[in-house]
C-alpha cells in the first residue's frame, strides 16, 4: 500500500514538472469554457425542443380548426344552396299567388260592375216611386229589391193590386233585359198572427204573398219560371221592432233577392287566370 502511494506521488511530481502551470491554467480554463458552452448549448437545445412541441401541438390546432372550418363552409355552402332553391321556390309562389289575387280582384271589380249597372236599371225602372214604398240595395254583392206590404197587396190579402202590377212590371222589364240572372221572391209578414179560411198562419200568408208575386212576373210579364223561386219567411225575419205601428209596416214586405250566379264568377276568375 505505501509503495503504491509512493508511486502515485511520484508521478505527480513528475507530471507537474513535466507541465508548465500556466498552459495548466489555460487547459483548465478553456475546459470551464468549452463546458459552460456546452450547458449553454444544452439549455438552448432544450429550449428548442420545449418550443417545437409547442409549434407542433400548435400546427395541429391550426389543422384541425382548418379542417372544422372547411366542413363547416361546405355545410354552409349547401345550406345557402338549398336555401337559395327555396327562396327562389317561395318567390315564385308568391308570384303565383299574387296573380290568383288579381285576377281574383278583376273578377270580383267585373261582378261589381254587373251588380251597379243592375242596380242603376232597378232605381231608373222605378225611380218614381217613394223610398217608403220601394228601397233598392247591395250587401255583400247582392241586390235587394224590398218593396212595401202597402204598394203590393191589401191588408191581410195576399191579392195583388193593380198599382203593384205596373210596379212588378218595370221590374220585369230590368229582369228580361238580363236573362243571366235569377232571383228569389221573399214573403214577410208582421208578427201579428192570422188565421182564416184560405190562411193558416204568417208562414202561410208569406208563402202566398211570394207566390202571388211570382205567378205576376211569370203570366203577365213573360218571365222564365225556372229563374225564379218563390219562398216565405214568415214574421221571422224583422227590419224593426213589431212593438209599434210603423215597425210593424216596415216589417210587412216582400223582397226580390237577385242571387248570386257563382259559376259564372268562378268562370270569370278561370278566364282571368287563363290570359
Amino acid at each position: 500500500m505505501k509503495k503504491v502511494f509512493l508511486i502515485a506521488t511520484i508521478s505527480a511530481l513528475v507530471f507537474s514538472s513535466c507541465v508548465p502551470k500556466q498552459k495548466y491554467a489555460d487547459l483548465e480554463a478553456r475546459q470551464k469554457e468549452t463546458q459552460d458552452l456546452l450547458n449553454s448549448a444544452t439549455v438552448k437545445l432544450n429550449t428548442c425542443l420545449e418550443e417545437k412541441a409547442t409549434s407542433t401541438a400548435q400546427v395541429k390546432t391550426l389543422q384541425e380548426q382548418v379542417e372544422f372550418l372547411k366542413q363547416q363552409n361546405e355545410t354552409i355552402t349547401n345550406l345557402t344552396s338549398k336555401g337559395a332553391s327555396n327562396l327562389e321556390k317561395t318567390l315564385e309562389s308568391l308570384k303565383e299567388k299574387d296573380l290568383k289575387i288579381n285576377r281574383m280582384q278583376d273578377a270580383l271589380t267585373k261582378r261589381d260592375s254587373m251588380t251597379l249597372a243592375l242596380v242603376t236599371s232597378l232605381k231608373g225602372a222605378l225611380g218614381d216611386l217613394s223610398d217608403s214604398d220601394i228601397e233598392i240595395n247591395v250587401e255583400k254583392g247582392v241586390v235587394y229589391v224590398s218593396i212595401s206590404d202597402k204598394l203590393l197587396f191589401t191588408s191581410g190579402s195576399y191579392n195583388i193590386t193593380a198599382r203593384a202590377k205596373a210596379v212588378l212590371g218595370k221590374v220585369a222589364k230590368v229582369v228580361n233585359n238580363k236573362p243571366d240572372i235569377e232571383f228569389l221572391v221573399e214573403g214577410h209578414t208582421d208578427n201579428v198572427p192570422i188565421k182564416n179560411d184560405v190562411l193558416l198562419d204568417n208562414w202561410d200568408l208569406s208563402v202566398k204573398r211570394a207566390t202571388a208575386v211570382v205567378r205576376v212576373l211569370q203570366n203577365d210579364y213573360g218571365v222564365d219560371p225556372k229563374r225564379m223561386t218563390a219562398a216565405g219567411r214568415s214574421y221571422y225575419i224583422p227590419v224593426a221592432s213589431n212593438d209599434t205601428a210603423e215597425g210593424k209596416a216596415l216589417n210587412r214586405r216582400t223582397r226580390i233577392v237577385v242571387l248570386p250566379k257563382l259559376d259564372q264568377f268562378y268562370n270569370l276568375i278561370e278566364e282571368g287566370m287563363k290570359k
